[in-house]
Protein backbone atom coordinates (compact mmCIF):
# COMPACT_ATOMS: atom_id res chain seq x y z
CA UNK A 1 0.00 0.00 0.00
CA UNK A 2 2.79 2.44 0.90
CA UNK A 3 4.55 1.63 -2.39
CA UNK A 4 1.36 2.37 -4.36
CA UNK A 5 0.98 5.71 -2.56
CA UNK A 6 4.57 6.63 -3.47
CA UNK A 7 3.83 5.82 -7.12
CA UNK A 8 0.77 8.07 -7.09
CA UNK A 9 2.79 10.89 -5.52
CA UNK A 10 5.53 10.52 -8.14
CA UNK A 11 2.89 10.63 -10.85
CA UNK A 12 1.02 13.63 -9.44
CA UNK A 13 3.83 15.88 -8.23
CA UNK A 14 5.20 16.75 -11.66
CA UNK A 15 1.62 17.45 -12.84
CA UNK A 16 0.90 19.79 -9.92
CA UNK A 17 4.13 21.68 -10.62
CA UNK A 18 3.23 21.89 -14.32
CA UNK A 19 -0.24 23.26 -13.56
CA UNK A 20 1.17 25.97 -11.32
CA UNK A 21 3.32 27.11 -14.22
CA UNK A 22 0.43 27.57 -16.69
CA UNK A 23 0.83 31.06 -18.09
CA UNK A 24 -1.08 33.69 -20.02
CA UNK A 25 0.99 32.73 -23.07
CA UNK A 26 -0.69 29.29 -22.94
CA UNK A 27 -4.13 30.91 -23.06
CA UNK A 28 -3.12 33.13 -25.98
CA UNK A 29 -1.70 30.13 -27.84
CA UNK A 30 -4.94 28.20 -27.29
CA UNK A 31 -6.95 31.15 -28.66
CA UNK A 32 -4.77 31.30 -31.77
CA UNK A 33 -4.34 34.32 -33.98
CA UNK A 34 -1.39 36.65 -34.30
CA UNK A 35 -0.20 38.83 -31.43
CA UNK A 36 -2.41 41.91 -31.09
CA UNK A 37 -3.99 41.46 -34.50
CA UNK A 38 -7.17 39.78 -33.35
CA UNK A 39 -7.95 42.22 -30.51
CA UNK A 40 -11.04 44.25 -31.33
CA UNK A 41 -10.40 47.93 -30.73
CA UNK A 42 -12.10 51.28 -31.18
CA UNK A 43 -11.03 54.91 -31.22
CA UNK A 44 -11.63 57.05 -28.10
CA UNK A 45 -13.65 59.51 -30.20
CA UNK A 46 -16.17 56.86 -31.32
CA UNK A 47 -19.64 57.03 -29.79
CA UNK A 48 -20.90 54.62 -27.16
CA UNK A 49 -23.52 53.56 -29.71
CA UNK A 50 -20.75 52.56 -32.16
CA UNK A 51 -18.99 50.67 -29.36
CA UNK A 52 -22.20 48.85 -28.39
CA UNK A 53 -22.75 47.82 -32.02
CA UNK A 54 -19.14 46.58 -32.23
CA UNK A 55 -19.57 44.49 -29.07
CA UNK A 56 -22.79 43.02 -30.43
CA UNK A 57 -21.38 42.33 -33.90
CA UNK A 58 -18.40 40.41 -32.51
CA UNK A 59 -20.31 38.86 -29.58
CA UNK A 60 -17.73 40.13 -27.06
CA UNK A 61 -18.02 41.76 -23.66
CA UNK A 62 -15.29 44.39 -23.87
CA UNK A 63 -13.35 46.40 -26.40
CA UNK A 64 -9.95 48.02 -26.04
CA UNK A 65 -9.48 51.68 -26.78
CA UNK A 66 -6.40 52.37 -28.85
CA UNK A 67 -4.61 55.66 -28.61
CA UNK A 68 -1.61 57.08 -30.47
CA UNK A 69 0.52 54.45 -32.15
CA UNK A 70 -2.02 51.73 -31.36
CA UNK A 71 -1.11 51.84 -27.67
CA UNK A 72 -3.67 50.85 -25.06
CA UNK A 73 -5.56 53.95 -23.90
CA UNK A 74 -8.47 52.30 -22.10
CA UNK A 75 -11.03 49.54 -22.05
CA UNK A 76 -14.82 49.64 -22.34
CA UNK A 77 -17.09 46.85 -21.19
CA UNK A 78 -20.79 46.18 -21.49
CA UNK A 79 -21.09 47.12 -17.83
CA UNK A 80 -19.59 50.55 -18.55
CA UNK A 81 -22.23 51.17 -21.19
CA UNK A 82 -25.04 50.02 -18.89
CA UNK A 83 -23.81 52.32 -16.10
CA UNK A 84 -23.64 55.29 -18.48
CA UNK A 85 -27.18 54.62 -19.70
CA UNK A 86 -28.44 54.24 -16.14
CA UNK A 87 -26.93 57.63 -15.29
CA UNK A 88 -27.78 59.55 -18.48
CA UNK A 89 -30.43 57.56 -20.33
CA UNK A 90 -30.28 57.04 -24.08
CA UNK A 91 -28.37 60.34 -24.43
CA UNK A 92 -25.30 58.45 -23.16
CA UNK A 93 -25.07 56.63 -26.49
CA UNK A 94 -24.07 59.88 -28.18
CA UNK A 95 -21.13 60.42 -25.82
CA UNK A 96 -17.59 59.57 -26.92
CA UNK A 97 -16.13 56.33 -25.62
CA UNK A 98 -13.35 58.38 -23.95
CA UNK A 99 -15.88 59.79 -21.44
CA UNK A 100 -16.93 56.37 -20.20
CA UNK A 101 -13.94 54.05 -20.71
CA UNK A 102 -11.72 52.84 -17.91
CA UNK A 103 -8.44 54.70 -18.30
CA UNK A 104 -6.47 53.07 -15.50
CA UNK A 105 -6.44 49.65 -17.12
CA UNK A 106 -5.13 46.68 -15.17
CA UNK A 107 -3.04 44.55 -17.52
CA UNK A 108 -0.92 41.43 -17.49
CA UNK A 109 1.97 40.00 -19.44
CA UNK A 110 2.27 36.70 -21.22
CA UNK A 111 4.54 35.52 -18.38
CA UNK A 112 1.92 35.94 -15.63
CA UNK A 113 0.48 32.69 -14.33
CA UNK A 114 -3.15 31.73 -14.68
CA UNK A 115 -3.44 31.70 -10.87
CA UNK A 116 -2.14 35.30 -10.67
CA UNK A 117 -4.56 36.64 -13.24
CA UNK A 118 -7.52 34.74 -11.78
CA UNK A 119 -6.75 36.36 -8.44
CA UNK A 120 -6.38 39.82 -10.05
CA UNK A 121 -9.64 39.50 -11.98
CA UNK A 122 -11.56 38.23 -8.97
CA UNK A 123 -10.20 40.80 -6.54
CA UNK A 124 -10.80 43.74 -8.89
CA UNK A 125 -14.13 42.36 -10.18
CA UNK A 126 -13.54 42.58 -13.92
CA UNK A 127 -13.74 40.00 -16.67
CA UNK A 128 -11.29 41.19 -19.32
CA UNK A 129 -7.55 41.69 -19.09
CA UNK A 130 -5.36 43.16 -21.84
CA UNK A 131 -2.02 41.42 -22.35
CA UNK A 132 1.00 43.63 -22.97
CA UNK A 133 4.51 42.98 -24.25
CA UNK A 134 6.90 45.95 -24.03
CA UNK A 135 3.88 48.21 -23.40
CA UNK A 136 2.23 47.09 -26.66
CA UNK A 137 -1.07 45.21 -26.75
CA UNK A 138 -0.65 41.59 -27.85
CA UNK A 139 -3.92 40.09 -26.68
CA UNK A 140 -7.02 40.25 -24.54
CA UNK A 141 -8.13 37.44 -22.29
CA UNK A 142 -11.44 36.99 -20.55
CA UNK A 143 -12.38 35.13 -17.41
CA UNK A 144 -14.04 32.65 -19.79
CA UNK A 145 -10.66 32.01 -21.44
CA UNK A 146 -9.09 31.39 -18.02
CA UNK A 147 -11.90 29.07 -16.92
CA UNK A 148 -11.69 27.13 -20.19
CA UNK A 149 -7.94 26.69 -19.70
CA UNK A 150 -8.51 25.44 -16.15
CA UNK A 151 -11.28 23.02 -17.20
CA UNK A 152 -9.02 21.65 -19.95
CA UNK A 153 -6.25 21.11 -17.37
CA UNK A 154 -8.62 19.29 -15.02
CA UNK A 155 -9.88 17.08 -17.85
CA UNK A 156 -6.29 16.22 -18.84
CA UNK A 157 -5.46 15.43 -15.22
CA UNK A 158 -8.53 13.21 -14.87
CA UNK A 159 -7.65 11.34 -18.05
CA UNK A 160 -4.05 10.91 -16.89
CA UNK A 161 -5.29 9.56 -13.55
CA UNK A 162 -7.64 7.11 -15.34
CA UNK A 163 -4.75 5.95 -17.52
CA UNK A 164 -2.57 5.49 -14.46
CA UNK A 165 -5.25 3.46 -12.68
CA UNK A 166 -5.84 1.29 -15.77
CA UNK A 167 -2.14 0.43 -15.99
CA UNK A 168 -1.54 -0.01 -12.25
Amino acid sequence: MAHELDSVREFLLPRVHWEAAMKVSDILAAKGGKAGGDVIGIEPTASLEAAAKLLSKHRIGAVVIRGAGGRLAGILSERDIVRAMADEGAEALTRPVAHVMTRDVVTCTEHDTCAEIMERMTARRFRHLPVLRDNMLIGLISIGDVVKQRVDEIERDAEAMRDYIRTA
